[in-house]
């Protein structure tokens, strides 16, 4: 089998990609940087493919938070325009017989809410949920017209080794000591781990559709900062009382986009927000290993 992975040096890409070396494949990597099989930009041009049996599309803009108009466009140039440049080049690829888009759970546009699943509206308004949403319809309109199977998989926060965004930034914050809990820290959120992903997508061969893809866990924020410091040989980071959280949020309110923290900030960070994978689990016999379970193991690769 013929395997195309977009964005096989990011995050998950390169956990794919480990994933699919050990298989009997042939795996085409398509990208920016060079060491990829085929360089190339997808949100300015289209590419020349081989013959392509499997498609992995894990190429995207996300951890941004944009600040200007351009910046807004860019998720717009890289997801969505990207996607359908890929789908071009793909056109006349008769050998194609899957493809696999990494969506997220920024579609439903939720900032709490529990056991969310698949059949939810999709009400992201942000430049990055907005992008998924688009990238998302192109490729269930394409795939519909070629006969194509078609997967989507929404992901929360991925764990992994030296992951990017938020859940680095806690690492990172608990290794320095500057890390700080708020309150009891008692809100679930989703996560998953990025090597059972690229596990799961390589076995995919049954009832292509949408699914969400969690840990089925959720730990809550005490378990996750307890787990890290642990890990980390470092001391439970210092808990702050919701009162004095409060006050500071509200100084951020004042200094605007300079602060870390704000009201909104807050108020997001201490909201339970977490996705149901029941469907994936009863489809597709999706059966992943808990994050909190493999932080040391994570944070000590």
């Amino acid at each position: 089998m013929t395997i195309l992975v977009t964005g096989a040096t990011g995050f998950l890409g390169r956990e794919i990609v480990k994933k699919t070396n050990n298989e009997k494949v042939l795996v085409i990597t398509l990208g920016q940087s060079i060491g990829n099989n085929i360089i190339c930009n997808l949100a300015n041009e289209i590419p020349i493919l081989p013959p392509i049996e499997m498609v992995i599309h894990a190429a995207g803009k996300a951890h941004v938070v944009p600040k200007t108009e351009q910046e807004k466009n860019d998720f717009y140039k890289v997801n969505v325009l990207g996607t359908s440049h890929l789908l071009m080049a793909l056109e006349n690829n008769t050998s194609l017989k899957k493809f696999i888009f990494i969506s997220s759970v920024s579609v439903y546009g939720l900032t709490e809410g529990q056991e969310i699943e698949e059949t939810a509206p999709l009400l992201a308004n942000d430049a990055y949920g907005k992008s998924k949403i688009e990238a998302e319809q192109l490729i269930i309109d394409w795939c519909t017209n070629k006969n194509v199977d078609h997967y989507i998989l929404r992901l929360p926060l991925i764990a992994g080794i030296h992951p990017p965004g938020n859940l680095g930034a806690m690492i990172n914050a608990i290794k320095k000591g500057f890390y700080l809990s708020i309150g009891k820290a008692n809100v679930k959120k989703s996560m998953v781990m990025a090597e059972d992903i690229a596990s799961f997508i390589l076995g995919l061969n049954n009832s292509p559709g949408i699914y969400n893809l969690t840990d089925g866990y959720h730990p809550t924020f005490d378990e996750l900062e307890k787990g890290i410091a642990k890990a980390l040989n470092k001391k439970n980071p210092l808990k702050i009382p919701q009162i004095i959280a409060n006050s500071i949020a509200k100084v951020g309110d004042v200094l605007g986009n300079k602060s870390p923290i704000n009201s909104n900030k807050l108020k997001k960070i201490q909201s339970e927000l977490t996705f149901s994978d029941t469907k994936a689990r009863m489809e597709l016999g999706w059966k992943p290993k808990k994050v909190i379970d493999n932080v040391d193991r994570v944070i000590n690769n």
